[in-house]
């Protein structure tokens, strides 16, 4: 049985130019900083979201725990959103290794207001705080549906943290998911922001990777810390090849994984039992609730050869890739909408 896995866009195969790229590579060590696929790729990555230099990391875990130490000195707080994923799914490393405080507030879906912004901050001041030197964004915000920030929308928060001393950390893990939806060159956000990580391994289907990009000192500086991390890597051009494909090759066909999504949700939303926000099905990532219980459908669905993950006892997540076509998306509507019957 052909399985359609729409667990996450992380379970990605590498392409047939991957591959070969990865044959052709010329390997060094990065870690001397004489790999020159990797070099090749942190230029690149640095170019296309408009920094001074970049940084290959092994994930977006890594990369965002890397670019909080470096923006932070224990013990100070950082203001996160309340369902960000550098709050509530990276095994509490800002607080275990960067030995900060968070501080979650609410958005309206991944934008903080300016008077929410201004509300969480920490007066250094005041002896009794941890003082706030920090805003970690999220732009696409995942656990809000997928849903991207637009450039007046990140401006706006930038502005407040910078007014107030604070840096701007941008998780922009599926970046360029937002910048494909709104039909905008990715540097139109990634300019509202001090440092930025993305992923190669999500959307953009390398096997594994991420880029960390800002000031040239800022990486400098973490680089250090990515190294006391155990991200220290040596012929890492094995990776970088992938992830120049990724970034030359890989950016503008995420529209057929937003068009699939798209097209999947118009027929679930009809569904008895679903329940559905149309207006956060934005990009490749489509959340709905259900009356049954979510285990269950998953169960049924996984016998029918579609892999999917549970959100909650009664919420699930669809996530769509380049390895599920629009006959994969036809396949899959097939098998869910039965046990909508």
């Amino acid at each position: 049985m052909n399985i359609i896995d729409l667990r996450s866009d992380t379970v990605t195969k590498p392409t047939p130019d991957m591959y070969k790229a990865i044959a052709e590579a010329e390997l060094g060590d990065d870690v001397f900083g004489d790999d020159p696929v990797t070099i090749r790729l942190e230029e690149l990555a640095a170019e296309k979201v408009g920094k001074e230099a970049a940084m290959l990391v092994p994930s977006g875990t890594m990369g965002n725990l890397t670019a909080v130490k470096v923006h932070t000195r224990a013990p100070q707080e950082i203001i996160v959103e309340e369902k960000s994923h550098v709050y509530n799914y990276e095994v509490g490393g800002m607080s275990a290794v960067a030995g900060v405080l968070p501080r979650p507030v609410k958005s309206n879906k991944g934008h903080i207001a300016s008077e929410t912004i201004q509300a969480a901050i920490r007066d250094a001041a005041n002896v009794h705080y941890a003082p706030t030197s920090l805003l970690c964004v999220e732009n696409t915000h995942n656990f809000h549906g997928g849903v991207y920030l637009t450039p007046t929308q990140m401006s706006e928060m930038y502005a407040t943290a910078k007014a107030r001393g604070l840096n701007v950390h941008l998780d922009g893990a599926r970046i360029f998911n937002a910048a494909v939806a709104q039909g905008i060159n990715v540097r139109e956000m990634t300019r509202y922001c001090d440092s930025v990580q993305f992923c190669l391994s999500k959307g953009l289907a390398s096997p594994i990777g991420s880029l960390v990009a800002g000031p040239r000192g800022f990486i400098t500086e973490a680089r250090r810390v990515r190294k006391m991390l155990g991200g220290g890597m040596r012929q890492a051009g094995i990776v970088a090849a992938c992830g120049v494909v990724s970034l030359t090759r890989m950016v503008d066909r995420l529209a057929e994984d937003h068009a699939n999504c798209r097209w999947m949700a118009e027929r679930l939303v009809e569904c008895s039992g679903v329940t559905l926000d149309m207006a956060t099905v934005q990009t490749n990532l489509l959340f709905f609730r259900t009356a049954q219980p979510a285990a269950e459908l998953i169960t049924l669905w996984r016998s029918g050869g579609v892999l999917a993950t549970p959100v909650g006892a009664q919420e699930i997540r669809f996530a769509f890739h380049k390895d599920v076509s629009r006959a994969n998306t036809e396949r899959v509507w097939e098998v869910v909408r039965s046990t909508f019957e």
